[in-house]
């Protein structure tokens, strides 16, 4: 089995030539980590939408809606796009949409996977036994920004190839073995190796930093949110 890394949007159909992979779709900062806390916190499912319009249309239709674009929460939303607003008493037992600047153009593209997966860290060592059980090839598919490499995503892809590739993956490509030695480099102190990122300073910017350190922090989560093809809704697999 292999694990390949995609590090952008842009770049996926040149990967997912056949469906037969467990695509990983991750944004760190922030809606995967987000999507796995909401489902961690009771919400039924999560539909994730690529557009404001079909989110705005949810919430006409009297849904809970979880919106963003470029690290803001969008004025009609019920929620932005940090863990911390999902919690148990505004979540449990809800369908939420969702909709971010990033993370779910990344899921839209990637729907026809035979499984597409949400990853984070804070779900890291479950999803590696997720895949490892299902004995398919992985694609990690970094969301990037606005299409372009970041090195938060491709950072998670690297964490998550070591984990495979110590569970008997084998790498795939050039692109696997960059994010590999990223993680490598990384992992003394992960924290001051992020805190170059553009998208650190973006958060600054709005002063949304207080989620870094739980979007770095792995295995608070122990569940793997898995994309239904027939009801389009994230729901844990």
């Amino acid at each position: 089995m292999k694990v390949e890394v995609c590090f952008s949007p842009a770049l996926y159909p040149y990967y997912a030539s056949g469906n037969n992979h467990i695509t990983v779709v991750v944004d760190i900062f922030r809606a995967t980590t987000t999507m796995c806390a909401a489902l961690k916190n009771g919400a039924r499912s999560i539909i994730s939408v690529a557009s404001i319009e079909e989110a705005q249309d949810y919430k006409a239709k009297g849904y809970l809606v979880g919106a963003e674009r470029n690290v803001k929460r969008c004025d009609f939303a019920d929620f932005g796009n940090s863990p911390f607003d999902y919690t148990a008493d505004r979540v449990s037992g809800k369908d939420i949409v969702f909709t971010t600047t990033n993370g779910t153009q990344a899921i839209d593209m990637a729907k026809d996977s035979d499984i597409l997966t949400v990853g984070a860290f804070s779900n890291i060592s479950a999803l590696a036994d997720f895949c490892t059980d299902k004995q398919k090839d992985v694609i990690v598919l970094c969301a990037g920004w606005n299409n372009r490499f970041n090195m938060e995503d491709s950072l998670f892809g690297g964490a998550l190839a070591r984990k495979l590739i110590d569970r008997g993956y084998i790498s795939a490509s050039d692109a696997t073995q960059v994010a590999l030695s990223m993680w490598k480099e990384a992992v003394p102190d992960v924290r001051s190796y992020i805190d170059r990122t553009e998208h650190i300073k973006r958060l600054e910017a709005h002063n949304l930093q207080d989620s870094v350190e739980y979007c770095l922090t792995e295995d608070t989560v122990n569940l793997i949110p898995v994309y239904n093809k027939e009801t389009k809704k994230i729901t844990i697999g």
